[in-house]
């Protein structure tokens, strides 16, 4: 596996407004361009999109980099060609312009659509799975204060077990099958 790529500011700005995107969050601060703020919760990016973006272990940290640029450059062609004020950089466009433009990435007949969704999976799998973390740290709000999985309502182990002891989606686990212990092996 490769190193973690050292992004430039640009980059790291183009991607965190791909992410945001994808899975919108709040804005961290005031003056956040990247996140456009139009989720009160946390969102991709707030929950590591760009940790998992640039980690080794996806295969694309190579190029991560050039991807961040070939979206401000198709974002500046798009806003081009649609008429609206010019932009330098994918950030630059307002949440609506942003999610047609994404749209059109990962339209079936772009060219490089497997490009953008591969940057989209990474952005959605950084909030619904974490895949950048430990599934403890990720539940754990003093180790990890926006975390996806808790906003979807998953919850830490309960006596130290990672087993879970109410039924999910309101509803009870299925009954152990006959002729089974109590963790549904065979007696």
């Amino acid at each position: 596996m490769g190193e973690r790529p050292t992004l430039a500011p640009a980059q790291r700005l183009a991607l965190e407004a791909f992410a945001d995107t994808v899975v919108p969050g709040r804005k961290r601060h005031p003056d956040d361009v990247a996140i456009a703020g139009v989720d009160d919760t946390p969102g991709a990016v707030e929950c590591g999109a760009l940790d998992v973006l640039t980690d080794p272990a996806t295969g694309i940290e190579d190029g991560v980099g050039d991807m961040a640029d070939l979206l401000d450059r198709r974002a500046a062609a798009w806003a081009d060609r649609h008429g609206g004020r010019p932009v330098a950089r994918f950030a630059d466009l307002g949440y609506p312009d942003r999610r047609r433009l994404v749209a059109e990435l990962t339209d079936p007949a772009e060219p490089e659509k497997d490009l953008w969704f591969l940057v989209a999976l990474f952005a959605t799998m950084a909030y619904d799975s974490a895949p950048h973390l430990e599934t403890a740290d990720a539940l754990d709000p003093a180790v990890t204060p926006a975390s996806g999985l808790r906003a979807m309502g998953f919850f830490p182990p309960s006596g130290g077990r990672w087993a879970f002891d109410r039924g999910g989606y309101g509803r009870p686990l299925a009954r152990l099958k006959p002729g089974t212990d109590d963790h549904g092996d065979p007696r």
